[in-house]
């Protein structure tokens, strides 16, 4: 089963499975004569081949999840296929092929409906689709960074990413208590993102307020307290974490500890 419509974000369910296969594929091009033992500075605790190993496992485990059509969390043990020992990269590069290619035809079959767990406030494939997407895109540009190779993203991927990101912060801040992201209810304070280098109808500006229930945002170009500004790609990794705000090419208009102090406390994932 196959659906163009929608799935829980800007982009169509189709479009969230083609995007599993191609970004893995560009991650696998990170690889190529990369040092799998380097350090990933964006992710310290993971070197290059953890963190590829950390994407398959993740592609393996929201596949199994929809094919099975789980009502609860399976178990990480219980998904099988680990990474191969063999430390050659194409090794590595065929392995997370496989896995992206499985997925993305187990999420096809089952179409963005069909119900199944989920740690989110989605229980269904179509949420796995468009998590795993952005899940590969994000550490697609780790990769990059240990390899120190080139990194851009469509801008429509780009901006979904934003988006998902925003509304997981929410469900955070709406589920748990002790999380930092509490800190984020802060009386209506205002941060703007703002990419410069796309076409109007991209429509990629965000106006993302803090207000005491809990962070609400638009797609606006709105003054705000502060402002991140820059190519969309830019602002993507700088508003995940990924660059540094005192970037080249990033700008910050405004009350930078405001989007520090964003930064520091939506701090998971």
């Amino acid at each position: 089963m196959t659906s163009s419509r929608p799935s829980h974000g800007q982009l169509s369910h189709d479009r969230f499975c083609a995007e599993i296969v191609a970004q893995t594929r560009l991650l696998t091009d990170q690889l190529a004569g990369a040092d799998l033992a380097a350090t990933v500075p964006t992710c310290p605790e993971w070197s290059v081949r953890q963190l590829a190993e950390h994407v398959g496992r993740a592609h393996r485990w929201a596949e199994a999840m929809v094919r099975t059509r789980a009502a609860e969390a399976l178990p990480e043990d219980e998904v099988p296929d680990r990474a191969p020992a063999d430390d050659a990269p194409a090794t590595l590069r065929g392995w997370l092929d496989e896995g992206a290619g499985r997925l993305a035809r187990t999420l096809r079959e089952a179409g963005p409906d069909a119900a199944c767990w989920s740690w989110a406030w989605q229980q269904d494939a179509g949420f796995w689709a468009r998590r795993m997407t952005h899940e590969t895109v994000i550490h697609r540009a780790d990769a990059a960074l240990a390899a120190k190779g080139g990194y851009d993203v469509a801008p429509e991927i780009a901006a979904d990413a934003i988006d998902e990101w925003l509304r997981i912060v929410r469900f955070v801040q709406d589920i748990d208590a002790r999380d930092s992201a509490q800190e984020l209810k802060a009386g209506g304070r205002t941060l703007h993102l703002h990419a410069t280098d796309t076409a109007p109808g991209a429509a990629a500006e965000w106006l993302i307020e803090l207000r005491d229930e809990g962070v609400v945002w638009r797609r606006d170009h709105a003054r705000a307290d502060v402002a991140l500004r820059g190519p969309l790609t830019a602002v993507l990794l700088a508003f995940y974490r990924r660059t540094p705000l005192d970037g080249a090419e990033v700008e910050v208009l405004g009350d930078r500890s405001l989007l520090e102090f964003w930064l520091e406390r939506a701090s998971f994932g």
